[in-house]
């Protein structure tokens, strides 16, 4: 007599689901529209196509006083780059934006002196949003071996937010800072709709993953929002006695 033996087969349930979730035309779930644009991508340091340039290393036409709008800026530009020409005031760029990528490059003297907040300040502001330092900072400063409170060394967005490294250079070398800015949007009534928000890498080194602000920048107390509409950019004539910082190679591409 033949013997037949039956094996009972168990299929797993997440395996039957697994099979009928990948039945049907794959094709339903392809997005062919709107195609991204093309951007043309050069060599390091090379804006993309789509890039305003608003420091090529020849002038600073794309840039004007704070403290008077009608005036250039009267920061010192030479041998490509420019640099802080104590006492005349920030620098802000004559257009404004909303959201956008920023590339920005900056160089601290070889020769700083100070220490803490007085060795090569000066700052980013993200969105500039009144006269003097009022906007959104992310801080520049040489702490390459220089101590000073986390939340005001170089890439903290100042007073707020901590980097999450610390990417800092020598000073006498190139640094570079790549910003994806998210700028804040406020309801009719003025109150807050969605804070801002930052990403930010430093010599490639993400320093502020998708960041979302309190506020604007103080100096002495917390930070707040009022509502603003596209701001310009602006840079800090710092006070401090150390030698000031250059820049070069800034471009954006608003998103």
């Amino acid at each position: 007599m033949k013997h037949i033996i039956l094996t009972s087969i168990i299929i797993p349930a997440f395996f039957s689901l697994k099979v009928s979730a990948q039945q049907g035309d794959p094709k339903a779930t392809e997005v062919w529209e709107p195609e991204p644009k093309v951007v043309a991508t050069g060599a390091v340091n090379t804006p993309p196509s789509d890039a305003i340039i608003l420091f090529g290393g020849k002038n600073l036409d794309e840039w004007e006083s704070v403290k008077d709008t009608t005036q250039p800026a009267g920061w010192t530009v030479n041998k490509g780059a420019f640099t802080v020409k104590k006492g005349t005031g920030n620098i802000q760029t004559k257009r404004v934006f909303t959201d956008y990528q920023l590339h920005l490059e900056w160089k601290i003297p070889a020769g700083i002196h100070g220490e803490g907040q007085a060795r090569g300040n000066s700052g980013l502001f993200l969105a500039s949003t009144g006269l003097g330092d009022e906007g959104y900072e992310m801080q520049i400063l040489d702490n390459y071996k220089n101590k000073t409170y986390v939340n005001g060394q170089a890439t903290s967005i100042y007073k707020q937010k901590i980097p999450l490294a610390n990417a800092c250079k020598k000073p006498g070398q190139w640094q570079t800072y790549d910003v994806i800015w998210t700028a804040p949007r406020f309801n009719e009534d003025g109150s807050l709709k969605s804070a801002a928000r930052v990403t930010a890498f430093h010599n490639g080194v993400l320093v502020q993953n998708n960041t979302e602000l309190t506020g604007a920048t103080r100096y002495i107390g917390k930070p707040e929002y009022k509502a603003h509409g596209p701001a310009a950019i602006k840079l800090q004539d710092h006070g401090d006695k150390s030698e000031p910082i250059s820049f070069r190679n800034i471009w954006i591409r608003e998103l």
